[in-house]
């Protein structure tokens, strides 16, 4: 690790290496940030634009696609050249397309710039696991890791809020145009001190293949996976979901590619190790159920109880909240404690996701965000036991070097995890609307039981895990 002196004194490369963290944890704020806070702009899109309901839907699914289309193959770039030069180039890309975003004069424009935005975002990503595989070891890497799990929670959860703030500020007819400039002077901030802090790659680098075939193969299963789940609301009918068969076919050819290659895309060997196969199942049951948490609650709140934007994101700042200061914690612990650690974060989120419903259905009406802010703290808490720690022991028998295609597969599940999920929770909870006659609480309820049973199912993943071994698996 030779790079910009990160071999140095002790403290001058400890020191180095928190402050290329840093800069990390800005762009991964910035990605996923942009996945949450366009949610509450959608009203005010909607009358400065003119956009159709299929135009919002392509606004907010179009990120998603495009997010997790390059994932692996930007991973796998990162690991064949240099990590700091794919970090730079989607980080540019990320800041011009916010931009471009926030002048969009027509829907088209908008929708263009959010599928840039997505691509930028996926380039970024798996970049920001393999530089923590890099820089650090042990102990360091789980604080890493906690680090940027208290970055994933805080900036899902952050997402409404800052929008609804900015939008509060700017007027409803304009304001949506700020979520989208917010990124630019901190994209144009951190471009010059990522060149500066990140590590060069090292003078005898070989030049690996880059796959094409599996590129283009993983790139179509992926799609025809997603679109379905994504468009669910969208693509009225039954015949959408003959993409999930066709996908299955495009991904096993894939992966019959993948056996032959004799410099594969994806190392298929990383699933034979306990700690990567069930840590990437963890994660995409998880984000199945974690992410939904904040689309319906926000629906519940500006549908049903008709609280503002800025309302509703403060009544998600619990979750926030906890998130931060469980992944703060259980990056700290997760090298003595392993997945069970992941296990008690995914109890306590059952157990906070049971007390909003119960609290829900005690506590009608305008008060419901403030009775729920304990529950949520207590669920934001187990979440931030979760992401991180299971994020660090899925890579921690991972070698350095391959440390980007790795992190660009665990994410891509968390994607299509992402998508299900809120498909599956958004079609119960909009069924229950409409059974309810526009009861909104019981709709919540109802999707509330859709991601408890997704995060218990989680849950004897990481039991599972626990018991299979001799002893819990852990961070390295």
């Amino acid at each position: 690790m030779s790079a910009h002196g990160f071999e140095g004194t002790p403290s001058e490369g400890t020191g180095r290496r928190w402050k290329a963290l840093t800069i990390c944890l800005v762009a991964a704020f910035m990605t996923l940030l942009d996945v949450s806070i366009v949610n509450v702009a959608l009203p005010s899109i909607r009358s400065g634009l003119g956009a159709s309901p299929a135009g919002l839907q392509w606004i907010l699914s179009g990120y998603a696609v495009a997010f997790g289309l390059v994932l692996v193959p930007a991973g796998r770039l990162g690991d064949a050249r240099s990590r700091r030069a794919v970090f730079m180039t989607g980080l540019a890309l990320l800041t011009l397309s916010s931009a471009a975003g926030g002048l969009a004069r027509t829907v088209l424009w908008l929708v263009i710039a959010r599928l840039v935005q997505g691509l930028a975002a996926g380039i970024v990503n798996p970049q920001i696991a393999g530089l923590i595989q890099i820089l650090f070891r042990g102990r360091e890497r789980g604080r890493a890791f906690g680090a940027l799990g208290a970055t994933i929670g805080i900036a899902t959860a952050a997402g409404p809020l800052l929008g609804g703030a900015l939008i509060s500020l700017a007027g409803t007819r304009e304001g949506w145009r700020w979520v989208f400039y917010v990124n630019v002077p901190v994209g144009l901030i951190a471009l010059p001190l990522a060149w500066r802090l990140l590590p060069a790659p090292g003078t005898g680098r070989r030049r690996e293949s880059l796959d094409p075939v599996g590129v283009v193969l993983l790139g179509v299963g992926v799609i025809a996976l997603l679109l379905p789940f994504v468009q669910d609301r969208q693509w009225h009918g039954n015949v959408k979901w003959l993409l999930v068969p066709c996908a299955a076919v495009v991904l096993a050819g894939f992966l019959g590619w993948e056996r032959r290659h004799h410099q594969p895309l994806l190392d298929l060997s990383l699933f034979r190790l306990r700690s990567y196969a069930l840590g990437s199942t963890i994660a995409l049951l998880y984000f199945a159920g974690f992410t939904s948490i904040f689309f319906i609650f926000t629906l519940y709140l500006q549908n049903g109880l008709h609280y503002s934007a800025l309302l509703a994101g403060l009544a998600i700042t619990p979750f926030a909240l906890g998130s931060a200061l469980g992944s703060t914690v259980g990056g700290r612990m997760v090298v003595p404690f392993g997945r069970s650690l992941v296990a008690l974060g995914l109890a306590l989120v059952a157990a906070g996701l049971a007390a909003t419903f119960l609290t829900v259905r005690a506590v009608p009406g305008g008060h419901a965000a403030l009775a729920t802010a304990v529950p949520l703290l207590v669920a934001g808490i187990g979440s931030g036991l979760v992401i991180s720690p299971n994020q660090a022991i899925t890579l921690s028998e991972v070698p350095p070097e391959g440390g980007g295609s790795a992190a660009g597969v665990l994410q891509t599940g968390q994607r299509i995890g992402t998508a299900i999920g809120i498909a599956a929770v958004g079609a119960v909870f909009f069924a229950a609307v409409s059974a309810s006659h526009g009861d909104w609480a019981v709709a919540f309820r109802h999707g509330l039981v859709v991601v408890t049973v997704f995060v218990l199912i989680a849950l004897c993943a990481a039991v599972f895990d626990l018991l299979a071994g001799d002893r819990p698996a852990k961070a390295g």
